[in-house]
């Protein structure tokens, strides 16, 4: 009696357990199939806004890959601006500004400002820019200098590789931007939220315009160059010797030195000279006519004095 009655108590604990475990194990099904759904979920959000955000780690997709691929162009060449400074001294200026237009034109070139000047003497000095495709700017450089003596010359490069590489990403990403505020006005029904959205348009569209400027211009000055050239006819003026001062240079300073006290004394007389005059019509009327009166009353009015 005792076996049989402890055989179906051991057989009530094993089901007892069986159905504690099976419970355990559709617990952690459950709670995977959750978790499986959420990060079905969170790729599926992420495929979804997968054009916004693309500017994620090296673990992205392809797709995303090619994105940023397209956000940083890849330059063939370095961006360089290159700006020179000529100073060539010729017989005849006219004769070298035309032959340096021939020179600019047959490299493809074309002529900017011109000024031109005449001293005193008759002399003629032209200062010209002209702007060269980078491609022939040593050749332009050489044959400029070649028209005459050259008295000054100086010339700059700047890279801006790097600046026009961030010019063409941010234009990008301004594009795309542009473009997401355009559907989402497309989709927008109420008033209010369309003109918020124009606004932000407007806005966004101002900087494309922006950087779209900015790129034209490193454009212009990267694809030409920008050559200074003056044309003269009379040498530079060389910088006065450094002798010791002789007698006629004192001399000369001092007759310098006092023309200009004597200038400065000039304008002190024409300053109080309008002050002047009147001071002195006044100082006389007192001393002439109001002194003497005064005088004059004091003694009729004081009683003489009784002689002892």
């Amino acid at each position: 009696m005792r076996a049989s009655r402890s055989y179906p108590s051991v057989r009530a604990l094993a089901g007892a357990l069986l159905v504690t475990s099976l419970a355990l194990t559709g617990c952690s099904a459950a709670g995977g199939g959750s978790a499986a759904r959420g990060d079905s979920a969170a790729g599926d959000k992420s495929v979804a806004d997968g054009p916004v955000q693309r500017t994620g780690g090296a673990g992205g997709s392809p797709a995303g890959a090619k994105a940023g691929d397209r956000r940083v162009p890849r330059l063939t060449e370095s961006a360089i601006i290159r700006t020179a400074s000529l100073t060539v001294q010729v017989k005849d200026v006219p004769d070298a500004l035309d032959a340096a237009r021939t020179t600019v034109a047959d490299a493809g070139g074309f002529v900017g400002n011109e000024t031109t000047t005449r001293d005193a003497r008759g002399h003629e000095r032209t200062r010209v820019v002209l702007r060269v495709p980078t491609a022939k700017y040593d050749e332009v450089m050489t044959g400029l200098q070649g028209a005459g003596k050259l008295l000054e010359r100086s010339a700059k490069a700047e890279d801006v590789t790097g600046q026009v590489v961030d010019v063409e990403s941010r234009i990008t990403s301004q594009r795309a931007s542009v473009a997401r505020v355009r559907e989402l006005m497309d989709r927008a029904e109420k008033l209010s939220d369309v003109v918020a959205l124009e606004g932000e348009l407007s806005s966004r569209e101002a900087d494309l315009e922006s950087l779209l400027a900015q790129q034209a211009s490193l454009k212009d000055r990267t694809s030409l160059a920008t050559i200074t050239l003056s044309l003269t006819t009379t040498p530079v003026h060389k910088a006065a010797k450094d002798d010791d001062p002789g007698f006629l240079d004192a001399l000369s300073g001092g007759w310098s030195a006092f023309l200009a006290v004597l200038r400065w004394i000039t304008v002190v007389v024409g300053a109080v000279l309008p002050f002047a005059v009147p001071a002195a019509v006044l100082a006389f009327l007192w001393l002439r006519v109001v002194r003497p009166l005064l005088r004059r009353r004091r003694a009729a009015t004081t009683p003489p004095r009784p002689e002892s």
